[in-house]
């Protein structure tokens, strides 16, 4: 099995809100990996005391924790019980019910030995993608972002009137009940190759830029590591910085936003070989 993964801030002068890990049980049987994409808050605040890292530091923590030591509850059953336990570590500091309570963006996944499954599940914009030994590869998404209207889009105030309400969108806040909003789902261990994981920091190279399609974009992460990919998207940013083009973009963005991105090769004996990341 190999493994690569990398995050980068979108700029020097704020901490990264994303939040990445992996791990392999000691049995080196199975593994789970664990990618979050912190929601920045409003510069007037959000009830609460603690920085969005701090939460994503929790919860991601708490997430590759409990895939690992709870292999007998589902996913969905995972994240409410992480969501649970970080709320309780602000609960009486911070007020949970501001709309703006710090939140993320979820992909976690878990799978175990050669005859059992590889589970999933996605909450909000972050892109999960999953690819057979054929080398097809399926993006697994939460369309509930995605759908919102241009106008809404643009407006923080009409994007936090439909955050974690009925016809929205949710996140990964502080109600743990969320997770019943995730996607869910398992494949075969036999027919996966290769699972990767983006923010949408990352995901930008495919869903904002055009530069391919998602198999093309686990194509990049394979031959130029996830800290490969990620520099294409920073040239991409920086071009459409100085075109001028990120001001006419027909939604609005952040010229650089926080990226993070893994490859876990789950192949096992007897699968064409993997050759370690090359320079571009």
């Amino acid at each position: 099995m190999q493994m690569d993964l990398a995050t980068s801030p979108g700029s020097p002068e704020r901490p990264n809100e994303d939040w990445v890990s992996m791990a392999l049980p000691a049995s080196g049987r199975g593994g789970s990996l664990v990618v979050l994409d912190g929601v920045t808050p409003p510069e007037g605040g959000y009830g609460c005391v603690h920085p969005v890292p701090w939460f994503t530091a929790r919860l991601g923590g708490a997430l590759l924790e409990l895939s690992a030591s709870r292999p007998d509850t589902e996913l969905a059953g995972i994240l409410s019980a992480a969501i649970r336990r970080t709320a309780d570590a602000h609960r009486e500091t911070c007020d949970l019910s501001h709309v703006r309570t710090p939140q993320a963006t979820v992909v976690l996944v878990r799978w175990g030995g050669p005859g059992d499954p590889v589970e999933h599940l996605v909450l909000a914009d972050s892109t999960l993608l999953i690819e057979s030994p054929e080398g097809e590869v399926r993006a697994v998404t939460d369309e509930r972002v995605g759908r919102l209207p241009q106008e809404i889009r643009r407006s923080h105030a009409a994007v936090d009137a439909l955050r974690n309400a009925e016809g929205g969108f949710f996140t990964a806040a502080a109600d743990p009940s969320v997770a019943l909003r995730a996607v869910t789902g398992s494949t075969p261990r036999s027919r996966v190759r290769s699972v990767a994981a983006l923010t949408d920091g990352a995901a930008r190279w495919v869903d904002l830029f055009g530069q391919g399609d998602w198999a093309r974009c686990l194509g990049v992460l394979r031959a130029e590591g996830a800290r490969g990919l990620i520099g294409r998207v920073r040239e991409l940013e920086t071009r459409a910085g100085e075109d001028g083009s990120a001001r006419t973009a027909p939604r609005r963005w952040k010229l650089h936003d926080d990226a993070s991105a893994v490859l876990a090769e789950l192949a096992g004996d007897g699968d064409r070989a993997v050759s370690p990341p090359r320079g571009r």
